[in-house]
């Protein structure tokens, strides 16, 4: 693959264009990652069943590993999304911490977390059911981020 910057000074906007023999995962994974630098947020597509979503990060409460899956659990659902966490952990904004290997919760949903009989720490999402256990190996990072996010919005 070759890479090529080319600088026209009388654009009004960026632009790039992808060039290749043919429209594969490799040119759909780079259009979606020069889309996501233009918004400062990611564009994710989300799945359920048939069909594909696209909503704002800020709907996601935590994004969880199942099997050979990872979904993304919003208030009331869940869908399918095509990254595995470590793809997420690069992209996702700063509001987005690792809660367990697992798991990568979004501190701004994050409404109490509970100390269990565990050394895991259970985190409720406000506006939802939906709960998670962060691990103790995560669980100082993530303490130190929901108190970064405390004493931003104070």
């Amino acid at each position: 693959m070759k890479v090529r910057v080319e600088v026209a000074e009388d654009l009004a906007e960026d632009e790039v264009v992808i060039r290749c023999g043919r429209a594969g995962e490799a040119a759909e994974k780079i259009r979606r990652f020069a889309l996501g630098l233009g918004s400062g947020e990611p564009e994710i597509a989300f799945y359920k069943q048939n069909q594909e979503f696209h909503f704002p990060l800020a709907d996601v409460l935590f994004f969880e590993t199942e099997g050979e899956h990872v979904y993304a659990h919003t208030a009331g659902d869940a869908y399918r999304i095509r990254y595995r966490l470590y793809e997420l952990e690069k992209i996702l904004p700063k509001d987005f911490a690792r809660a367990s290997k697992s798991a990568i919760l979004n501190l701004r949903r994050v409404y109490s977390v509970t100390r269990g009989l565990s050394s895991a720490r259970l985190v409720r999402f406000a506006g939802s059911h939906k709960e998670i256990y962060a691990s103790r190996h995560y669980y100082r990072e993530l303490r130190l981020r929901l108190n970064e996010r405390s004493s931003h919005e104070t």
